[in-house]
């Protein structure tokens, strides 16, 4: 059941049918020259909006504002602090708690660090706090990266690059502007560098140039 469009009374009789609820989350990011802001967030929320056809699950609206660190400073991209990110989640899964529901999938399409660590650390605390919850933090592309790497051509592809292309060609055609050049981060690591821009000026980490519908198509077959 798609959450946002249910009403009371029909939510109420899901209820008795089912106790889960997928929290997706995403981001507005930028994704190279060609593909949108909501790139993350526009993934993950398309595929589940399948799977919950079958499954009798409810589907809540996804968070679209996340943690954005490597990315910050490229144009478009709008981050949050992890601090903010963990109280927004702490409150919607707590209320959501208090309305009967006690199984929560909390499901990111972006992958980032301190992203993931804060849902990981809001989990942690509130099996401790609500008795009776249970509660999954995952990102696809860690579970599925051995199967997703398969189906790729580019050996480090990553954000932006030949395996999201392929998925938003897949799910929003009309969403994707022709295709960015080959491009990888040349960031100092260990260093934490505050001028990002530097080294990654298209925000691209792969080959868009290599990405196809049909890659699309198989890679969400994982999924759904």
């Amino acid at each position: 059941m798609i959450l946002e469009e249910a009403t009371m009374t029909e939510f109420t009789k899901h209820l008795r049918r089912t106790k889960t609820i997928i929290f997706p989350f995403g981001t507005v990011e930028e994704h190279g020259r060609h593909l949108p802001l909501h790139t993350d967030t526009l993934i993950v929320h398309e595929i589940l909006k399948r799977v919950v056809k079958k499954r009798p699950v409810f589907l809540a609206p996804p968070v679209y504002y996340g943690v954005c660190t490597t990315t910050r400073k490229h144009p478009g991209t709008i981050s949050v602090t992890p601090e903010t990110l963990r109280r927004l989640t702490t409150d919607i899964v707590k209320d959501a708690f208090h309305k009967g529901l006690r199984n929560f999938i909390l499901i990111s399409g972006h992958g980032g660090g301190l992203h993931m660590s804060a849902l990981r650390e809001v989990a942690e605390i509130l099996i401790e706090e609500l008795d009776g919850i249970r509660i999954a933090v995952l990102s696809p592309y860690n579970i599925l990266s051995k199967e997703l790497s398969l189906l790729t051509d580019t050996p480090d592809d990553s954000h932006a690059g030949e395996l999201e292309t392929s998925l938003v060609i897949s799910l929003a055609p009309r969403l994707v502007k022709g295709r960015s050049r080959e491009e990888y981060p040349k960031l100092p690591k260990p260093f934490v560098v505050r001028d990002k821009l530097k080294y990654w000026r298209g925000g691209v980490w792969g080959n868009p140039a290599k990405a196809t519908k049909e890659k699309g198509a198989r890679s969400t077959s994982f999924t759904v």
